[in-house]
């Protein structure tokens, strides 16, 4: 997409948790792999703890010593047909997305696989608000991804980034490009966490919606002191 000329504030989001509870369809996804190849059931709740990480390492955590690779193909044969459309818009980020859109270019960074993450973008409408999505690939898999800073250099030269998320691959993410962080707290990881040692501009928030463009520009601001 061509850029628009408006704020030369990039706003990057993180997927779940961030914008989109898709908890039900990755839990759904999740227990299908792990009953089709006959392993016991983990809680939901350790489930839900890891939604934001690669699939390879959600699956290597909670089952070792299990073949991941094929644990992960499992899954997403059961995501792509069903578990993409379990999924919710967190309350209030339809408009704020909206606000936000009318000001400032907006793209997502996401631990999703790329296609299934622009899938699910289209499914909730809200394709012509993002001018990139960004997730897994065959050559990019991590958030912290060197390719991921590159693309961004490239496409946006002389921008502030600012990176939006619920998990600490998010502050990882910030703090790879020196840039300013605004943690959501709806997800599964507190404020200690999102805060454990920060070294760029940041603020933590309840949630999307207490995003405002005062903010924004006060972060702005300190990183550029």
């Amino acid at each position: 997409m061509k850029v628009k000329k408006r704020s030369k504030i990039l706003l990057s989001f993180d997927l779940d948790f961030t914008l989109i509870d898709n908890s039900e369809g990755i839990l759904n996804s999740f227990q299908y792999a792990v009953k089709k190849h006959d392993l016991p059931l983990v809680d939901d709740k350790s489930i839900e703890n890891k939604i934001g990480e690669p699939l390879e390492q959600m699956f290597a955590d909670l089952y070792p010593d299990s073949p991941i690779k094929t644990l992960v193909s499992s899954f997403r044969e059961y995501y792509k047909k069903e578990g993409i459309y379990q999924v919710k818009l967190l309350s209030g980020v339809l408009e704020k997305i909206k606000e936000l859109y009318r000001n400032f270019p907006l793209g997502i960074i996401t631990s999703k696989k790329e296609e299934m993450a622009k899938k699910l973008i289209k499914h909730l409408n809200l394709r012509k608000f993002f001018e990139f999505i960004l997730g897994e690939t065959e050559e990019r898999i991590l958030k912290t991804d060197p390719k991921i800073e590159a693309y961004l250099r490239l496409k946006y030269p002389g921008f502030t980034y600012i990176i939006i998320g619920d998990h600490p691959k998010d502050k990882e993410l910030a703090q790879m490009l020196g840039s300013p962080f605004v943690g959501v707290l709806t997800g599964n990881h507190n404020k200690e966490e999102l805060e454990q040692d920060i070294k760029v501009p940041h603020q933590i928030i309840n949630n999307l919606t207490d995003l405002y463009e005062d903010l924004i520009f006060r972060l702005v601001k300190k990183e550029s002191k």
